[in-house]
């Protein structure tokens, strides 16, 4: 090449250069998006489950049972709550404040001392299968452990302490059970998002906000009523993904289609609202589809507990994780299908999405100007 070409390429890398320096969402690109995925990978993604909230029930009220009790709660991968039913904590397994509940039967010491049939029973969640059979193989090898240090060797080989495990909800311990209401979750967080991330963004590009400014509408009509075509398409993608559910995954609908229906609507309005606040900041469709996909899709994917388990992770990013609509949607959508209407659990969940998404209405209102710079 001669000293002119030289020049010539010197020149528009010199100019590139300066593009990338002055352009924020490339440098974003290069800098904030490799650590932020990093991070959440390499520290706050765990399949871990330590301390598992546990619900401990002991009819027998014997020493042995006391000891065995004793054991669990020394273990760091429970959180042990005990009662003197199984009723309160099954209550508490059917809204999640606890992953499974361990029962001691009445007669647990006769059974150990004579050599007998002796068993444990723990009723576990079936809705999260890892966390399930996580719990499984913890508490069995407690009880294993425990049976060895009480010089229960040789009657342990003989005639070892069962572990009985019922898995409440999802029997077969189905994975799809687990998955599918998340991967509905997910397709209503990123369609939802990108479908009003553009709309703002497009009038922008064409010219035509201005003149849309310019109507007796109020913003807060204009931005209420850019939603509504879009609110009702979600719904019908919504309506598609649980029939899919339902005919092809035999995913069982338990709860009624109200509470569903009320559900969806509710984190639709939140991610919708969402997606039309990053179209009214940005201004450009190629930005807010990058934005969209950036705080819409990839949260809703790492930090909604749809495949890792929240607990699992880091207090910080656990933190993070309530500024995830997702979060409050799949456990409410996991109960509709699997368990039944749980209101205890729709009611605060839906509180959160329409607060959410009221904000985001409120923030996307005020970034809309009546002039046009």
């Amino acid at each position: 090449m001669s000293s002119a070409g030289r020049r010539r390429a010197a020149a528009i890398r010199t100019k590139e250069w300066a593009q990338v320096w002055h352009d924020p969402s490339t440098l974003g690109l290069v800098v904030f998006l490799p650590l932020l995925l990093i991070f959440l990978f390499g520290s706050a993604l765990s399949l871990d489950t330590d301390q598992t909230r546990t619900g401990l029930v002991d009819r027998d009220g014997t020493i042995t049972s006391r000891d065995l009790s004793a054991a669990l709660k020394a273990n760091r991968y429970f959180i042990i709550e005990e009662a003197s039913e199984v009723a309160p904590l099954a209550q508490r397994l059917e809204g999640g404040d606890v992953r499974g509940i361990v029962v001691i039967p009445d007669g647990f010491e006769g059974e150990v001392t004579s050599d007998g049939d002796a068993q444990v029973q723990l009723i576990t969640d079936g809705t999260q299968p890892n966390t399930a059979a996580f719990l499984s193989s913890h508490a069995e090898g407690v009880i294993r452990n425990w049976s060895a240090s009480r010089d229960l060797g040789a009657r342990a080989a003989a005639q070892p302490i069962e572990l009985v495990t019922r898995y409440a909800y999802n029997p077969g311990l189905e994975s799809s059970f687990m998955l599918v209401p998340g991967a509905i979750s997910i397709v209503m967080a990123m369609i939802g998002c990108l479908l009003t991330a553009l709309i703002m963004a497009r009038e922008y590009e064409r010219g035509t906000m201005e003149g849309i400014l310019s109507t007796p509408l109020s913003t807060g009509a204009l931005v209420g009523n850019k939603i509504v075509p879009y609110f009702l398409m979600g719904l019908a993608s919504t309506a598609i993904c649980v029939a899919v559910a339902t005919l092809f995954y035999g995913l069982p609908l338990r709860g009624s289609a109200i509470a569903l229906l009320i559900i969806s609507a509710s984190f639709l309005y939140a991610v919708l609202a969402q997606g039309l606040w990053i179209s009214s900041i940005t201004k450009n469709q190629f930005a807010s589809t990058q934005m969209a996909l950036l705080l819409g899709y990839l949260p809703s994917l790492l930090l909604s507990g749809f495949l890792f388990e929240l607990d699992s992770m880091p207090a910080a990013i656990q933190w993070l994780s309530y500024l995830v609509p997702a979060r409050y949607l799949i456990p409410p959508l996991q109960s509709v299908f699997l368990v039944g209407d749980v209101w205890s659990i729709f009611l605060p969940n839906i509180a959160v999405l329409l607060g959410i998404g009221t904000f985001f209405l409120w923030r996307a209102r005020s970034a809309i100007k009546r002039t046009i710079a």
